[in-house]
């Protein structure tokens, strides 16, 4: 189902009766503006990053960056109205720029061309074999050398929202770019509103036939940036089966009930209860990092995909998508390289990601759903972050 940018934004405005919201009474400044944006930096070829920030009533805080479409930041209370930043990243636009040059762990970036991966960089469109170039060896991931991640998005501020602020973010990927044919148009859309959700809308259309996976990659720790493991806080999983892979990330094309496997969070479990379970999937990963398949049906309204709390801060998460996938993961490639604002060192399992997506390897499996693009349709999906806190 499509919807126009208009009627989306309306729709937007009337969420609330479709999502559960958790109001969190905080004190927050009346003088603080809902949107504000500052340069951020100088990029290696002379772009100038901006940073952006939304505000909501309930002390939420929302940043992101025009480099990469990267959300830097996201504040939230918790129990006790304590303010803290629940992901994973840097201070200032180096960081994010030298990441990026290593190769990348795409700290709360967009994600694509195509978000995942694809076996071997190689898919056949239209009987055409094409090539994505080898990122994550021998595979391709998260759209090639220099993926959305790498950009320098066109940022506007969303006008007329009703009790939300919000910021539209453009960028056009030419035919051929990282091997993928087209030209591409991309909007996504940032919404912060007053019921604690942050929303992102993916819209785009191309002119040719090419494939397309959208995401985002921000790692949520929700004891707050630099506060240790996440073993401790509880997830559920609105998902009956997952896509399990062989030992390069690569699905098998099965797609298997999670029922009696460390995958099954249908019911809330501790993350670290079988994080070093003996499961081959488990140890082929090291930790979670898999497409689970989201029950309902895709396409159409955002539905309940994932929640996690935090016992101890209280802070809650929850993510609707329409999106027909989540991939969830445990950070398992953090090894201390990095510290973040905290000036605490990031290591394995001190966030989770839940990239709401298409599977990975999509075109190399008919039987997941497709992730090819034609001229004259519309790549229209939404995902959505609810924030809250529990006593």
């Amino acid at each position: 189902m499509h919807f126009s940018r208009s009627s989306l934004r309306h729709a937007l405005r009337i969420l609330g009766a479709l999502f559960f919201s958790s109001v969190i009474p905080v004190a927050h400044s009346k003088a603080a503006s809902r949107f504000e944006n500052t340069t951020f930096g100088m990029l290696p070829d002379s772009g100038k990053a901006q940073i952006f920030t939304l505000r909501n009533t309930h002390g939420v805080t929302v940043r992101f960056t025009s480099y990469g479409g990267i959300i830097t930041a996201i504040e939230t209370p918790d129990k006790k109205g304590t303010r803290a930043d629940i992901v994973l990243g840097f201070s200032d636009l180096k960081g994010y720029v030298v990441d990026s040059a290593k190769g990348g762990l795409f700290f709360g970036a967009l994600i694509g061309r195509y978000a995942n991966r694809i076996a071997g960089g190689t898919y056949i469109l239209n009987g055409v074999e094409h090539h994505v170039a080898i990122t994550a060896p021998p595979n391709s991931l998260h759209g090639g050398l220099l993926g959305f991640d790498k950009k320098l998005w066109k940022v506007r501020r969303l006008d007329g929202l009703s009790h939300a602020s919000g910021a539209e973010l453009t960028l056009v990927s030419p035919d051929g770019e990282e091997g993928f044919p087209g030209k591409l148009t991309v909007h996504v859309d940032y919404i912060l509103d007053d019921s604690d959700r942050l929303t992102l809308h993916y819209h785009a259309t191309t002119d040719k036939p090419t494939i397309l996976n959208l995401t985002n990659h921000s790692y949520f720790n929700l004891g707050g940036e630099g506060s240790g493991s996440i073993e401790r806080q509880v997830l559920t999983i609105n998902a009956d089966h997952y896509t399990p892979t062989d030992s390069t990330s690569i699905p098998t094309g099965e797609i298997t009930p999670v029922a009696n496997t460390p995958f099954d969070f249908l019911t809330p479990h501790v993350i670290g209860e079988r994080l070093r379970s003996n499961d081959q999937q488990m140890m082929y990963a090291r930790g979670y990092d898999h497409n689970w398949v989201i029950n309902g049906e895709y396409g159409k309204s955002p539905r309940l995909a994932a929640h996690l709390t935090d016992p101890a801060t209280g802070r809650t998460l929850t993510v609707f998508t329409s999106q027909p996938g989540l991939q969830v993961y445990t950070s398992n490639s953090l090894d201390g390289t990095y510290a973040g604002p905290s000036g605490r060192s990031y290591r394995q399992t001190d966030a989770i990601a839940f990239e709401a997506e298409h599977f990975p390897d999509s075109p190399n499996h008919p039987n997941f759903p497709t992730t090819t693009l034609q001229p004259g349709e519309i790549f229209d999906y939404t995902t959505v972050f609810q924030f809250g806190v529990t006593q």
